[in-house]
């Protein structure tokens, strides 16, 4: 505990009002470790002589078993350790007898600690040694991170100061309120008792399974490249390879054993720069030809049979199709799970600067590890957009107002065009014709990333129509398209069907194309799709088939109530709707509220961009696809950003975000060319790159699309002078942009009826 801080503790005096139970809170110091551990087993003691099941019985044992570990009742927290596992729902059903594991071996050791003198290490041990001898490698894999903290002890000590310093805000703490400070102060006793000696354990036991050796390679130009192998005990034959390749390296890192648990030979390495690699840490640039390099010597080695796979997510999807681009004869398939993709998802989209990544350089760059501290400092991160917004400064001067020089994104900003800087890194249209290799690729509706991973499915079919690509998707985000899928995302609850294992798809496929095993059932055709509201998993042998026709729907200046008419009828008169925004005007107004998040909403923002809303639906319609179109558009500047939001209106009158696009109109034929507007002319700006969506639309229910400008905190301010964006201030922004919205604009939708 911090002995500079003086607070005070609790002592309880415990009160009923008709309303809720209050607990007054007078002062103790707190500085006295000693009397923190004997106070808070007594509080927890007295909130449990008060703390009733009230209906939600996982809730109620959740808490209880905690607060009975505190007040020294181990017996009876056993008990509701194993009754809470009965009712709880695992990620997956064959690991649900280990849910809690660490909670129940700390609370059988001091169980044991009052018959035996024995120290909690030595009783602690024995439980987990004996635990672990009986679990296969999976089972272990599975549990090993459940008694490791995240971001450490220090972390769990600031979030108890932080409950606490809360609690003391007022005189009085409801009882609610009181359980979370105890269940704060109980996780900080639980890691501080077992993480330190699980840590030892738990490479014992990776030792008795495995035999785990770092490695360092030397690419063909130098440098060099620090990696882990592990292969498992006993084997004496070459095995096939999966290799992971990526930036995150990690000392503590458990997922270098992942492979192996599926019976591979595996191997985990790491960008040059990372570990123990002398280099200099440079993202993206060389890792395609840095991770062949690496892939050739893996084929070289005694232990492999020749036969190579990769998988991984997101910076890891990248690296794999970098390296697919080289065409390693003993690279036989990839796996990505979201992949990136440097200048088309990030930093950039569609050629528009955005800040959700902002300081990932710093975490990846900083040292030869991660810089989580810096990382997780989000109160940095929440207000750097919105301080560099309101300064009006120019983007390029973002790291100034943020006060650390970021020249990673200095880098970046020097390439706004999709040129050769970005293209070298990635294949890039022919580069995709000898890629003939089988691809399973997985994303999710509301992956951030999704138009990069499907910009590498895309292009390899369009470049190889032959190409064996298999794609699941569905209700997924960035991570949860890694595991599988999370039960309530962003305020939807995900149909149960749609929660998969993406592991155990991902070793399936690898097993079906390096071992001779069986195809993963779940691909039944080459597009798999779960249908939001349908609770249903499809097939389709392409994109284009997900759908049997296209919606197309024109962008109409008649007023439909509180909206204008989203139309199948194009306009046989020409019109156009008036806007006009002050891009100088950072303290009052935004446009442009694209992020799905939540996915439903009860009320848009309607103080900018225009809402065109369709008539209901007279029969359930599934929107399967991406949704494009045309704005026919007149401004009075050469360029200017636009957003494009596709809603379901339900018959609740909820709002169901399904998709969205985000892009430059100068870029909206070429996006490694600017082609500017004339201004005062009217110009067609197609756009395509929006998000994959499958969701099963109501009867009745009807869709809303948004048009607006993007002048918000999130992404660079295109002021429309033609320099390049990076350099334009709020100075270029005197004039307002004057837009005129032509009716004879449309959207396509694909459907399935």
């Amino acid at each position: 505990m911090n002995r500079n801080i003086c607070m005070a503790l609790l002592w309880l005096f415990a009160a009923f009002n008709c309303r809720a139970q209050q607990i007054a809170l007078p002062e103790l110091n707190v500085n006295d470790s000693i009397t923190i551990a004997k106070e808070m087993p007594l509080l927890a003691a007295n909130i449990l002589s008060k703390y009733k099941d009230t209906g939600d019985r996982k809730t109620y044992l959740n808490n209880l078993f905690r607060l009975q570990i505190l007040s020294g009742k181990y017996a009876d927290a056993i008990l509701s350790i194993k009754s809470l596992r009965n009712i709880s729902e695992s990620d997956d059903p064959k690991f649900a007898h280990l849910l809690y594991v660490q909670h129940e071996l700390f609370t059988q050791a001091k169980f044991n600690q009052t018959s035996s003198k024995s120290s909690f290490k030595t009783l602690y041990a024995a439980l987990f040694n004996t635990l672990f001898i009986r679990t296969t490698n999976k089972e272990a894999y599975h549990i090993y991170t459940a008694f490791i903290t995240r971001n450490g002890i220090d972390d769990l000590k600031n979030n108890f100061k932080g409950s606490l310093t809360k609690a003391l805000q007022n005189n009085n703490l409801g009882l609610n309120d009181a359980v979370e400070l105890c269940k704060s102060f109980y996780t900080l006793q639980l890691y501080q008792n077992i993480e330190e000696p699980s840590k030892q354990l738990i490479k014992n036991d990776e030792n008795r399974r495995y035999i785990i050796q770092q490695v360092l390679i030397k690419t063909k130009d130098g440098a060099t490249i620090s990696a882990v192998v592990v292969r498992l005990r006993g084997i004496t034959v070459p095995q096939s390879v999966i290799l992971q390749y990526t930036i995150y390296a990690d000392s503590a890192d458990l997922r270098v054993l992942e492979p192996s648990v599926y019976g591979y030979t595996g191997i985990m390495a790491y960008t040059r720069g990372k570990a123990f690699s002398p280099d200099k840490i440079v993202p993206f640039e060389n890792d395609g030809k840095d991770a062949n390099d690496v892939i050739d010597w893996i084929s070289r080695q005694s232990w492999c049979n020749g036969k190579i796979g990769m998988y991984g997510g997101s910076y890891n999807g990248f690296t794999q199709w970098a390296a697919a681009k080289y065409h390693h004869p003993a690279l036989k398939t990839i796996v990505p799970y979201v992949a990136a993709i440097p200048g088309l998802g990030l930093p950039m989209e569609n050629n528009v600067f955005i800040n959700a990544n902002y300081g990932w350089a710093f975490y990846t760059t900083n040292n030869k590890y991660l810089d989580n501290k810096t990382y997780d400092d989000q109160k940095r991160w929440n207000s750097l957009p919105d301080n560099w917004y309101a300064s009006g400064a120019a983007y390029r001067k973002i790291d100034s107002v943020d006060g650390t020089p970021n020249p990673w994104l200095l880098r970046w900003l020097k390439h706004p065009d999709y040129d050769k800087y970005w293209q070298n890194q990635v294949p890039y249209q022919n580069d995709y014709t000898a890629i003939n290799i089988p691809v399973l690729t997985f994303t999710g509706y509301y992956d951030d990333g999704q138009i990069s991973a499907m910009h590498y499915y895309q292009q390899h079919l369009k470049y190889n129509p032959n190409a064996n690509d298999y794609l699941i998707i569905g209700p997924y985000d960035h991570f949860g398209a890694q595991r599988g899928g999370v039960p309530m995302l962003r305020g939807y609850r995900v149909d149960p069907v749609a929660l998969i294992s993406t592991r155990d798809i991902t070793f399936e496929w690898l097993d079906y194309i390096l071992k001779g095993g069986k195809k993963p059932g779940l691909l039944k055709d080459k597009v798999n799709y779960e249908v939001m509201g349908a609770n249903e998993w499809k097939h389709a042998p392409s994109l284009q088939k997900m759908a049997n026709q296209t919606l197309k729907l024109y962008l109409s200046n008649v007023k439909q109530g509180d909206y204008y008419s989203l139309t199948p009828d194009k306009p046989v008169k020409q019109s156009a709707l008036d806007q006009q925004v002050d891009l100088a005007d950072h303290k009052t107004s935004t446009n442009n509220d694209y992020y799905p998040y939540p996915i439903i909403k009860k009320e848009l923002d309607h103080s900018s961009g225009y809402f065109f809303i369709s008539k209901p639906f007279d029969k359930p319609t599934a929107v399967n696809g991406m949704f494009s179109g045309e704005i026919k558009a007149t401004i009075n500047k050469k360029d200017i950003d636009i957003g494009v939001v596709l809603y379901e209106v339900t018959a609740k009158g909820e709002y169901f975000e399904l998709s969205y696009f985000l892009g430059r109109a100068s870029y909206a034929t070429d996006m490694s060319k600017r082609a500017f507007l004339t201004p005062g002319t009217k110009e067609t700006i197609p756009f395509s790159r929006s998000r994959l969506v499958s969701k099963m639309l109501g009867k009745g229910n009807r869709l809303l699309v948004v048009l607006n400008v993007n002048k918000n905190p999130f992404a660079q301010v295109n002021y429309g002078t033609g320099k390049d964006v990076s350099d334009e201030t709020i100075k270029d922004a005197a004039e307002p942009l004057k837009i005129e919205w032509h009716n004879d604009s449309f959207i396509n939708i694909p459907v399935e009826e």
